[in-house]
């Protein structure tokens, strides 16, 4: 629905139902104010309108201009009252709700009531009483913001109605955007949230619907939740997910697949990782090691250089294990139940949970660091998520009441709810929850309270002198041992503690290299989850490495290093550091 001549203007004082007065540029004008409601919480002094010049289409009017739409913070509200009806017959004539529609019918006389549309579709006689709702609060809405005893009569028809074989609807228009769930308002109205309950229990339906509202358009958008009591979070927790999910998900490449490889290979990537870096690393995987096979056949030093970047490499280790188990066990075929799964190497309850709902949609709970962060919020448990029971306890509320329909889509939404609204820094989007309205942590003010999780012991502090050994245009690295941090990996040489340039010298002859020429580096510090090396580096030109290394060093170009050996990220500035000291 489009509107014409629309102007900004001032909100200033409504002295009746039916009028406004606003400063348009300066001057105050009179507006027709096209909702009888109270509207008190939009119509605030100083708050921006807009309103459109309602004599180009009538020039005999005495008010100019007519009230459409108002600012309320960065929402926009369309308050014309005879919008609803008009764009859910624009909405339906575009083929929506119903199919084979022969007739739409405005302002139908059922008993002793006007019902705002009458449709006909298959054979079908439809009434549809329309509502327009503005009246919003913490992103519910409620209707209606003053008594209503028209809304009563008119719900209590439509029960008639379905008795005498109509199909019938309540559709609420919800005139913004971006609002969590409708609500009947029992503060003002009790009897219609009670008329409501009854009609539903009855057979008549209830829709409630959002808008995409401009200054000049308004047109329906999105189905919103209907509640219409309070209500156990986890009864409408399935539902709410769902739809929230759907509206919202990111696009992520692992999301367009139902092999359960690919969902395995990154689910595995996706732990202690952020997303937007495990793309790249996904398909560079799947290109060079597509199938179960070829993962299970890889090379390991090929297989640590594919995963060279993302960190605790145990993770790779354990699939190469895993695509074993498969191809002995399975011959070659991936598992496709929870507790075969399960048994995998490296995969415990939540990967068993990803994988089997999201690739084969078995009713399994996925709970992560996210749900457990999700749920304990929703529910104010302050139980300490690191606890093993905790999990437990969580896993078995959500295996309740997972949906069997739609077990992939339920986990991936509580998992993305905690990624990119309930997040764990920083302040949470809670306006943009679907569960906003029965959400515990938000309701007692205690968000950054919870969750609940026992302080991990300080990391160590270890300190370590990195050393460059350079010869012309090589650099010397060496493998770490089979067992223990980084194992099997690829290193620059390093020693414990913190040396000076003498002592650099002395321990270079030791090891029977040469020192030509010694620079000192920038100190660097890694991260590991327990440990953190603090480390001080040095680019030493050494001579005569053939005949007196005593310390297996590979002597090799950095690009080749780059490209076929697998060096931790604790490394990486030295590395690239080193490349610019050969003429030292």
């Amino acid at each position: 629905m489009q509107y014409q001549n629309i102007t900004q203007a001032i909100f200033q004082n409504r002295p009746n139902r039916f009028i406004a007065h606003v400063d348009l540029d300066g001057k105050e004008e009179i507006v027709h104010v096209k909702n009888t409601g109270r509207c008190a919480e939009l119509l605030v002094p100083g708050t921006p309108v807009y309103i459109q010049d309602a004599l180009q289409s009538n020039p005999l009017r005495k008010t100019r201009w007519d009230l459409i739409c108002v600012q309320k913070g960065s929402r926009l509200i369309n308050m014309d009252s005879q919008a609803p009806n008009k764009v859910v017959k624009e909405w339906l004539e575009e083929g929506r709700l119903f199919t084979g529609i022969t007739q739409i019918r405005p302002e139908y006389t059922y008993g002793n009531s006007r019902i705002d549309i009458y449709v006909e579709a298959q054979g079908q006689r439809i009434l549809i009483e329309v509502k327009g709702v503005t009246l919003e609060e913490e992103g519910i809405v409620r209707f209606p913001d003053a008594p209503s005893e028209r809304a009563v009569k008119h719900v209590t028809e439509l029960m008639r109605a379905v008795k005498e074989g109509y199909e019938a609807y309540v559709f609420f228009v919800i005139q913004m955007k971006n609002v969590c769930c409708f609500m009947p308002n029992t503060d003002t109205h009790p009897q219609f949230a009670e008329a409501l309950r009854e009609a539903e229990k009855e057979g008549v339906k209830l829709l409630a619907y959002d808008c995409e509202v401009t200054k000049d358009s308004i047109q329906i958008a999105d189905e919103v939740p209907v509640v219409l009591d309070a209500q156990d979070p986890f009864d409408s927790l399935p539902k709410d997910m769902i739809r929230w999910y759907r509206q919202n998900k990111r696009d992520l490449p692992w999301r367009n697949t139902k092999d359960a490889y690919h969902i395995w290979v990154s689910e595995i990537m996706l732990q202690q990782t952020r997303v937007e870096a495990v793309k790249p690393y996904y398909e560079r995987f799947l290109n060079e090691l597509p199938t179960v096979e070829a993962l299970a056949e890889a090379p390991e030093d090929r297989l640590l250089k594919l995963w060279e970047g993302l960190g605790y490499y145990n993770r790779v280790r354990n699939m190469q294990k895993a695509a074993r188990q498969i191809m002995v066990d399975y011959h070659g075929r991936f598992p496709d139940t929870y507790e075969e799964i399960l048994t995998l190497t490296g995969i415990g309850n939540y990967t068993a949970g990803a994988i089997s709902s999201f690739a084969y949609g078995i009713p399994e709970p996925a709970v992560d660091g996210n749900v457990l962060r999700v749920i304990t919020r929703i529910t104010g448990n302050r139980s300490d998520i690191m606890q093993q029971k905790t999990r437990k306890s969580i896993e078995e509320e959500l295996r309740r009441i997972i949906p069997m329909e739609d077990a992939g889509d339920f986990n991936q939404a509580l998992i993305e709810l905690g990624a990119i609204v309930c997040v764990p820094n920083g302040e949470p989007r809670c306006k943009e929850c679907p569960a906003f309205r029965y959400c515990a942590a938000r309701k007692e003010g205690c968000i950054h309270e919870i969750p609940v999780k026992a302080k991990k012991k300080a990391r160590r502090i270890e300190k370590k002198t990195i050393l460059l050994f350079c010869d012309e245009d090589k650099l010397a690295i060496r493998k770490r041992p089979e067992k223990g941090l980084l194992a099997g990996l690829y290193e620059l040489p390093s020693v414990e503690g913190h040396l000076n340039t003498d002592e650099v010298t002395r321990y270079s002859k030791s090891i029977g290299l040469m020192p030509v020429r010694v620079r000192k580096l920038p100190d660097a510090k890694h991260i590991f989850s327990h440990v953190e090396w603090h480390m001080t580096g040095y680019a030493i030109q050494v001579d005569e490495l053939e005949k007196t290394n005593r310390r297996e060093l590979l002597f090799i170009h950095p690009e080749e290093i780059q490209k076929e050996y697998p060096v931790p990220s604790a490394f990486e500035k030295y590395i690239q550091l080193g490349t610019g000291h050969f003429s030292l």
